[in-house]
């Protein structure tokens, strides 16, 4: 995936530096903003139950474009969903949430 950039993404919520294995890295992870909204989860969204099709599977990104019409919140489902990995999660006709935003 292209770099998103500090201000597109995930990234528009609050940027932090961080040095991780010798190289510094932009995340949200850790930041006030971030462990807010973690805190907060269950009570900000309501949520929507799906199903991932065979066309679909494996990648967040395309599940983000067809509910959100963007790919940038593939991070807020792997998020809800407490999926580390896209390729250990998002299997086929595997049950999932997706956070209805505004």
């Amino acid at each position: 995936m292209a770099s998103l950039g500090e201000r597109r993404g995930p990234y528009s919520l609050d940027v932090i530096k961080v040095r991780h294995r010798g190289v510094t890295v932009n995340t949200i992870v850790n930041s006030p903003v971030f462990d807010n909204l973690i805190r907060n989860m269950k009570f900000v969204y309501d949520y929507e139950v799906a199903y991932i099709p065979e066309q679909v599977k494996h990648r967040p990104d395309l599940i983000s474009n067809d509910f959100y019409g963007s790919p940038k919140n593939w991070w807020l489902l792997m998020l809800v969903n407490n999926i580390p990995d896209p390729f250990e999660g998002f299997k086929t006709k595997e049950r999932i949430v997706i956070p209805k935003i505004k």
